[in-house]
């Protein structure tokens, strides 16, 4: 069969790596447990595409920051976020507060476990150095994953405080996305937030949260299990961390005598487009 004309375009060249990044980090983030060896075939997956994707980023002159928080931006309306009806029945019914500790174990449970088998693989190619060169791509997507797992916390804790985020499933995905590079929780009073959140600044401190978050994972490189150690380790502190700061934050912003919202009944509220 023959290939559609536009498909043979230099600019489309890109679209098949973009596009499976995408797809593999919505399924590595769905809700769910997934098996230790399927989560290391995706992964594997992942570092691959990333790698196809940064080759071309080297080509054009691209640094390694700006390329990284490009990527992520691409992805960030793939992150499947659940609304608070479905966070509830995803955690066995649990409201509030309880709900809210449940989200960050959880989370925290997944970027260990990201941790865990990504400083295993990275230890893997430090015993056998003539291999180590394709150890930053499985690093990168780490990073990748880790960011994106704890701005699906992020956007969710929102939604179990009530913290409402408006704008299209794009704008409120970036706006996730910003918040997550500042660490902080969205101000719903402040109506430029989901507006500005594409500006130089935001763009900035993005590349610097994931350079920081990969610089984390640099630390993994060490021989046998002990990548594994702190792959895991580092990040469960790191997304605890985060959990905490943003309830604090969000905890000032309801509304003065509000409580902890309840289970709303279901409605059509997700990332996606």
């Amino acid at each position: 069969m023959a290939v559609p004309e536009q498909d043979k375009q230099p600019d489309n060249e890109v679209a098949g790596p973009e596009r499976e990044v995408g797809e593999l980090v919505g399924k590595l983030t769905a809700p769910g447990e997934l098996e230790p060896a399927e989560r290391r075939r995706l992964l594997g997956r992942l570092a691959r595409a990333l790698s196809e994707g940064a080759k071309k980023a080297r080509a054009t002159g691209a640094g390694r920051g700006r390329w990284l928080a490009d990527v992520f931006l691409n992805i960030a309306p793939r992150i499947p976020i659940r609304d608070l009806h479905t966070l509830s029945e995803h955690h066995h019914g649990l409201t509030g507060e309880q709900l809210a500790d449940d989200l960050v174990r959880t989370a925290q449970k997944a970027t260990m476990t990201v941790g865990a088998i990504g400083g295993a693989l990275a230890a893997a190619e430090f015993a056998a150095p003539p291999l180590l060169l394709s150890a930053p791509a499985q690093l990168v997507a780490e990073t990748i994953v880790v960011a994106a797992i704890e701005v699906k916390l992020l956007a969710e804790l929102h939604e179990v405080y009530g913290v409402r985020v408006e704008g299209s499933g794009t704008q409120r995905a970036v706006a996730f996305t910003a918040a997550w590079a500042r660490q902080r929780g969205i101000d719903p009073l402040t109506p430029t937030s989901v507006s500005l959140a594409l500006g130089a600044a935001t763009k900035t401190a993005l590349r610097n949260r994931l350079l920081r978050t990969l610089g984390r994972h640099l630390t993994t490189l060490g021989p046998f299990l002990t990548g594994a150690i702190a792959g895991g380790a580092l990040n469960r502190i790191a997304t605890k961390k985060l959990g905490e700061a943003v309830r604090n934050d969000l905890r000032v912003k309801l509304p003065r005598g509000a409580e902890t919202p309840q289970v709303d009944p279901p409605r059509r509220d997700a990332l996606d487009p």
